[in-house]
């Protein structure tokens, strides 16, 4: 008699995890740590004004920052935008990447990974006979 297979518990989404580690390693090594985000997520708090394409980068460096809180869920932190002190809070599936602005190294996220548990609303089903959207992607520019 066979025994049915034990499902493995449903390991936590990566992305807070590396998205703390290559923090950490950028300011360690003098590099400025700047976030990718997608301004037009649920629950997203951010500067309107400097939103363009639904998408934001801000300098996640400590001395642009205080308050600096990278949770497994969320990020938040208070800075000045045009001399305005703002709150600003993300939650961590609006993080599409994290890179270096002196190198440009760093990490685009993939789109899928917290799509199981993602509160947005989902889109329609594409026409069969229409070929697939293609992926967004990010790109550095120095």
């Amino acid at each position: 008699m066979t025994e049915p297979p034990v499902s493995k518990p449903a390991l936590p989404p990566k992305r807070p995890y590396l998205l703390r580690a290559l923090h950490q390693w950028m300011t360690d090594n003098s590099q400025t740590p700047h976030l990718v985000v997608d301004a037009a997520y649920p629950g997203v708090a951010v500067p309107e004004g400097h939103v363009q394409d639904n998408r934001i980068t801000l300098n996640l460096s400590y001395s642009a920052t205080s308050n600096l809180v990278m949770g497994n869920d969320e990020i938040s932190f208070d800075a000045r935008f045009g001399g305005a002190a703002r709150r600003v809070f993300i939650p961590m599936p609006a993080v599409l990447g994290i890179y270096a602005r002196e190198s440009g190294e760093g990490l685009v996220f993939p789109l899928d990974e917290y799509t199981a548990t993602d509160p947005a609303p989902t889109e329609p089903e594409p026409d069969p006979v229409a070929p697939p959207p293609r992926r967004p992607s990010l790109k550095v520019v120095k």
